[in-house]
This record gives structure tokens, C-alpha cells and sequence, in this order.
């Protein structure tokens, strides 16, 4: 079966970066009509994706780090499927625009956070185990707030932010680029930056009580 993507020149830097990021990483084509949509997964639980010019192969799970290796040799051949590697869902379709944000303002946050993240993960903070609470906690921190104009106000955290940045989706020059917009489908939370999207599901807070007055204790 042929990948039969055609838009390589976007593919591929989208396939390079997630390799660099996660060399093991799947990535998952999903086909609608003429264009194709590249699923992948960061290690710190953002869903990156962008669309491709491409009929593709449908909806298939195959390793980047092959697929970049077809695109680059010029090799039309999709990889083995690999559709048990894909473990995570989906945002939901009719996502709604909350907020639109400057992408050099993102371009700000996100080298402001790098250099400690690279700080971190080098090692430069002790024990691994260390490292990577610090690390989760960088990631988690709140990167900016935003006002719906009907609702809670909503927190993007540096994760979310980071992903559009490593990816690239916030271009070279993000002081010419449109802006980005700030979506919510559910409980998903999602930055559609010009090069892609990143998308990170919000977990549920728990509510804790005593055993003694739980309905069920």
C-alpha cells in the first residue's frame, strides 16, 4: 500500500520533529477527501497534528521514524501498520474558538520555559527522579489565562504551549504570523497555531471524601 501523501515538504518536518522528540514514536494518518491528517504523540501527553495535501491511506498507525524515512528516499510504500501502538483518543469534532492570541506572544512564553526545561532535562538539577517532577511541574505551570466571553476563565498550560513551540507550528518569525487560536471541545483543550495543532485532554478533578460520610462507605 502507498502512503499517498503528496504535501512532503509539510510532512516531513512534522515526522522529523517527532522522531527528535520520541524516536519511537507511531504516528497515525487519518484520511478525509484530498488531504491527510498526521497524528502523533508527545512524551509529555499533548496529541500533535497537522494536515497534508494527499488522499493518504485511510486511518492507519505506522512508526514516524519509518514513514520519514520513505518520504525522505523519495519511496512511496507505507510502512507496516502498527495500529495496537495507538492508545489514546481523539478530540471531538465541532471544536469552539475561546480566545485568538498573538503567536509571538506564544513564541515569548515558550523561550522563556525552555531554557529551564532544557536546565532540567540535561541534568543540571540532580537525580533523574528529580529531574523529572521538576520537569512535570515547568510543564504544568500556567502559561497564561484566558476569558471566554461566557464561562470560566481557562488555563493553558506550558505543556500545551511548549508542544506548539517544539513542533514548530508557531513558524520562524512569529512576529509576522497570524494568530493562534484557543479551542475547547469537551474536555479537551487545544492551540491551533499556524503550522499545526496541539491538543491536550484535561483531567477531571476529583472531589475526595471522608469514608465515614461517602454514600457508599
Amino acid at each position: 500500500m502507498d502512503h499517498g501523501l503528496t504535501g512532503i515538504g509539510d510532512a516531513g518536518p512534522f515526522l522529523a520533529r517527532v522522531v527528535r522528540l520520541d524516536r519511537a514514536a507511531p504516528v497515525r494518518l487519518r484520511s478525509a477527501g484530498a488531504r491527510t491528517a498526521l497524528w502523533a504523540r508527545l512524551p509529555w501527553e499533548v496529541l500533535v497534528t497537522r494536515e497534508v495535501d494527499g488522499p493518504g491511506p485511510g486511518d492507519v498507525t505506522v512508526s514516524a521514524s519509518a514513514l520519514l524515512a520513505n518520504l525522505s528516499a523519495d519511496r512511496t510504500a507505507l510502512p507496516p501498520a502498527r495500529d495496537a501502538d495507538w492508545r489514546w483518543p481523539l478530540p471531538p469534532v465541532g471544536a469552539a474558538v475561546v480566545e485568538t492570541i498573538a503567536t509571538a506572544e506564544l513564541g515569548r512564553l515558550a523561550s522563556a520555559a525552555a531554557g529551564t526545561l532544557r536546565e532540567v532535562t540535561g541534568g543540571g538539577l540532580g537525580r533523574a527522579v528529580g529531574q523529572r517532577m521538576v520537569r512535570d511541574a515547568l510543564l504544568d505551570h500556567v502559561a497564561l489565562v484566558v476569558t471566554p466571553a461566557e464561562g470560566e476563565p481557562i488555563e493553558v498550560p506550558q505543556r500545551l504551549v511548549q508542544a506548539a513551540s517544539r513542533m514548530g507550528f508557531l513558524g520562524r518569525s512569529e512576529v509576522d504570523a497570524p494568530d493562534t487560536r484557543v479551542y475547547v471541545a469537551k474536555r479537551w483543550l487545544g492551540l491551533s497555531a499556524p503550522y499545526g495543532v496541539a491538543w491536550l485532554q484535561r483531567v477531571n478533578k476529583l472531589t475526595v471524601m471522608p469514608i465515614s460520610t461517602h454514600p457508599k462507605g
